[in-house]
């Protein structure tokens, strides 16, 4: 099976997200370079039953330094600075961090086709866009359930941080506020904003879900 680009990680890691905790970092310079600290967090049951069923889907997840190498290779402008995996109890966790020289490079490693995120701006004023969720449309209790049973206790974890003050708008997929989301922690000003959003709202959401960090 061939392996797809580890640019495309923040959509892929979304789509498989349902056995995944998620936790990504971003420092922004004032030059637009910057740093990314990226770590997932999969687990061993889930893993197992995936090979189990014939499908060995978790080889698509890049798990191994040569993954983040390769694609270093592959995107200008990007370059791993550490790399690190461990087993803590029944989960496999995997931690990297890259350097971006510009934004341009940090828009292809988190979406390369461009078709969940977008760049408005440069490094002196600008904001990036990025879609969470674009929601089922149509609320299933009987699949709510199994989402929430499935992704119990893993999360969503953004953060980035600015050289000046920024601001980070939640949004559902029409633009609209979201004010609440349950179980959900959101930084929305300052030199550093966040979001922690648990699994289960980001896959069962109706709406969509989008964060916007401007600065």
């Amino acid at each position: 099976m061939k392996r797809p680009p580890l640019a495309a990680i923040l959509p892929l890691l979304l789509l498989l997200s349902s056995c995944i905790d998620i936790s990504m970092d971003i420092t922004l310079n004032k030059d637009g370079s910057g740093t990314i600290a990226l770590e997932y967090m999969v687990s061993q049951s889930l893993e197992s039953l995936g090979r189990l069923d014939g499908n060995e889907r978790w080889n698509t997840i890049p798990v191994g330094r040569a993954d983040f190498e390769r694609t270093m290779d592959r995107l200008p402008g990007m370059k791993l600075l550490s790399f690190s995996s461990r087993e803590p109890g029944r989960y496999l966790a995997t931690n990297a961090k890259m350097e971006f020289t510009n934004l341009r490079a940090l828009m292809a490693f988190l979406d390369a086709g461009g078709l969940r995120s977008s760049l408005r701006g440069d490094a002196a004023s600008g904001s990036i866009y990025l879609t969470i969720s674009e929601g089922t449309g149509i609320k299933t209790p009987s699949l709510d359930k199994l989402i929430a049973d499935i992704s119990v206790s893993y999360f969503v974890r953004m953060s980035m941080t600015f050289p000046t003050e920024g601001t980070l708008k939640i949004t559902d997929a029409k633009g609209i506020g979201i004010q609440a989301l349950p179980e959900s922690l959101i930084n929305s000003r300052g030199e550093q904003v966040s979001f922690i959003i648990p699994l289960y709202e980001v896959l069962s959401s109706t709406e969509g879900i989008n964060a916007e960090f401007s600065w």
